[in-house]
């Protein structure tokens, strides 16, 4: 008789309602019994709570969801011991994710050749007191002319945070009258000044999950519940190809199992503006149609992981990208390049052949999952979290048909 065996899954949470209940749903309806190199490997989920522990001190898991290390220091640190002393599977990258902001993804990805818009960085308009700061700003300081800095940038600009997110101090600038404007109530952050890509005729979100990826319409100006257009993309397949290695290769550069790529398109060229987010939105509130893809990913991705035991890439080796960067190739060739890198560091070929031998019934399971009163009811407590109590039935009922909306279109693709 084969030896069984458990992998482990930690969700390591924050304020995250609706996508755990639905994997842990999906998880425990396949009920998954594997024959895996001699043994027989089963499944078990459950979420990572917050407690002192020894730095020698095991951890049960074989591969941890984190969504709090970018901002919550004990459970960065735990991550952190988790890799470095057990050898747990961790997603994301908890060290790049603190050392590498927006602005050093643009800067490396400009190195690349990506066509991100020219970003220029600025001091801050004021500091918090630090010891040594005045004798350092009177020593070098230089004083400079913010309005001879936009005009070079180019108008319209966006003023946005170097190392911010959800839109938090962003500001569209046409002029110079309100880059001074908005400069001086920008505080003590430090901030980016980057070109705007107007006029632009679409905006598309792309989203990586290890080898697996999609890409959404965005729609800004809509409310944020409304931001993601519900449907395919119905991009052409070589903007899709495109717009995947974009996105798998800012992933696979930086050690990101998962982030999110918004780029503009303007006379036919993706402009990345974004893409610095290795903890996006997962929320069925913001992603409502296109939440279910993101569940299904997760759910593949950490049995993946888990399953076959996969290893944390110890360094995140950028010199394979750049001796290609160094080439005369046009920018679409480097492209390609970088993508098929990227998809071998992702194992893509064993994880989509792993799937087709283990996880043959995924999609219907899946489908049939998101048409339970289980799922419904994942959707109306996030709902209750984030809306007031006498809009609740009326979203509740909003992001479920959007869900629905998705199972039939997924049904008749297949």
């Amino acid at each position: 008789m084969a030896k069984t065996s458990v992998r482990r899954i930690g969700l390591s949470l924050g304020a995250d309602l609706c996508w755990p209940a639905c994997f842990e749903g999906i998880l425990r309806r396949l009920d998954l019994s594997l024959r895996l190199g001699g043994e027989t490997v089963r499944f078990d989920v459950e979420r990572v709570t917050i407690e002192p522990f020894a730095l020698d001190q095991p951890v049960r898991y074989d591969v941890v969801f984190d969504r709090i290390a970018h901002w919550y220091a004990p459970t960065r640190e735990w991550v952190k011991k988790a890799i470095v002393h057990d050898d747990t599977y961790v997603l994301n990258n908890p060290w790049s994710i603190q050392s590498m902001e927006k602005h050093t993804t643009y800067a490396a990805m400009m190195r690349l050749g990506f066509p991100v818009p020219a970003t220029w960085l600025v001091p801050p308009k004021s500091y918090e007191p630090k010891d040594d700061l005045q004798v350092t700003l009177r020593r070098y300081a230089r004083l400079f002319d913010l309005g001879e800095v936009g005009r070079k940038v180019g108008y319209p600009l966006f003023m946005k945070p170097y190392d911010g997110g959800a839109w938090v101090g962003v500001s569209k600038i046409d002029d110079e009258a309100a880059l001074r404007a908005a400069y001086e109530k920008s505080g003590t952050r430090v901030m980016h000044l980057q070109k705007a890509v107007s006029p632009f005729d679409l905006f598309v979100r792309g989203l990586g999950f290890g080898a697996q990826f999609t890409a959404f319409r965005y729609d800004p100006s809509a409310p944020l519940h409304a931001r993601y257009v519900a449907g395919p993309a119905g991009l052409p397949a070589e903007d899709f190809a495109l717009l995947r290695d974009m996105t798998l290769t800012i992933n696979a550069f930086f050690g990101w199992d998962f982030n999110s790529c918004e780029a503009l398109r303007q006379a036919g060229v993706y402009h990345p503006i974004d893409f610095a987010n290795a903890c996006p939105d997962s929320q069925v509130t913001s992603l409502h149609y296109h939440f279910p893809w993101l569940v299904k990913a997760y759910v593949k991705w950490a049995v993946f992981c888990a399953a076959t035991r996969r290893k944390k890439r110890p360094t995140l080796d950028w010199e394979p990208f750049f001796e290609i960067a160094r080439t005369d190739a046009p920018f679409r060739e480097k492209l390609r390049r970088y993508g098929e890198i990227a998809r071998a560091r992702f194992d893509e070929r064993a994880f989509e052949a792993f799937c087709a031998e283990h996880l043959p019934t995924f999609d219907e399971v899946a489908r049939d999952f998101f048409g339970t009163d289980e799922a419904k009811q994942a959707v109306r407590a996030k709902v209750a979290a984030l809306f007031p109590a006498h809009e609740v039935e009326e979203f509740t009922e909003h992001f479920w048909a959007q869900v629905q909306q998705w199972r039939r279109d997924d049904a008749a693709a297949r």
